[in-house]
């Protein structure tokens, strides 16, 4: 399928999930315009609202699934279930109409977001728990275009503070205690249009596709130690 389909469509409706954090969301968009949004809140004790989320978005456009041309799903890293959920959720519909799925970093949705004020070089990070953090160098413009300016990485949250400028740090929602100096911002579906890197370029492949989920589920932690072997894809790179 990626293939037949080598970037995202310029023109078009395009559907973007986003589930990395509690304030999860799903955007429908006709190349940079906005058609319609939906908040879809996440985590613990919430059911699971981007499919009823997705057919209300689609409703208030006055559209239906098979006129989605492209799906772009929020990669993370964030929350195991919910990038989870919202990645077999992209791959079913994309599946079902024949449609290709994009693939997103939710660090640089959270970086769309940021105030107009914060340009130039940033670093976006998040909790990783375990007083880390997922720390994204981000390029942002004075138009509000973001890229990524270097790997994706986990690191204590101690080295974060010590290598980078108050000034420069944007915090993503979940963060346990904002550190000084950062704006706090949340993934954002409908700035989608706002990112630029080479995920535009290629849709994913749909059977080994997974989101960058930063940490392996408590489960399988206790799986892999109870059985003395790791489960196969466990392996976890930042860059």
């Amino acid at each position: 399928m990626s293939s037949a389909y080598p970037a995202l469509p310029s023109t078009g409706l395009v559907l973007v999930i986003e589930a990395s954090t509690s304030a999860g969301g799903v955007a429908l968009l006709d190349g940079s315009r906005l058609v319609a949004e939906q908040a879809v809140p996440m985590g613990a004790g919430q059911s699971d609202g981007l499919f009823p989320g997705i057919q209300a978005l689609l409703g208030d456009a006055g559209a239906t699934v098979s006129d989605v041309q492209a799906v772009v799903c929020g990669a993370g890293p964030g929350s195991f279930t919910s990038l989870r959920i919202a990645a077999s959720l992209a791959k079913g519909l994309a599946f079902g109409g024949n449609r290709p799925v994009f693939a997103v970093s939710s660090m640089l949705l959270a970086a769309a977001a940021a105030p107009d004020s914060l340009v130039g070089d940033l670093v976006v990070h998040a909790d990783a728990l375990r007083s880390e953090r997922y720390v994204l160098p981000v390029r942002r413009e004075p138009d509000g275009r973001v890229a990524a300016a270097g790997p994706l990485a986990r690191v204590p949250v101690d080295d974060l503070l010590q290598q980078t400028v108050a000034a420069q740090r944007v915090a993503v929602l979940n963060t346990p205690e904002v550190l000084p100096g950062a704006a706090m911002v949340a993934p954002q579906p409908a700035l989608v249009h706002r990112v630029d890197g080479p995920w535009r370029e290629q849709a994913v492949d749909l059977a080994s596709w997974e989101p960058q989920y930063g940490r392996l589920a408590e489960a399988q932690v206790k799986w892999e130690a109870s059985h003395g072997r790791a489960l196969p894809d466990s392996a976890w790179t930042a860059g």
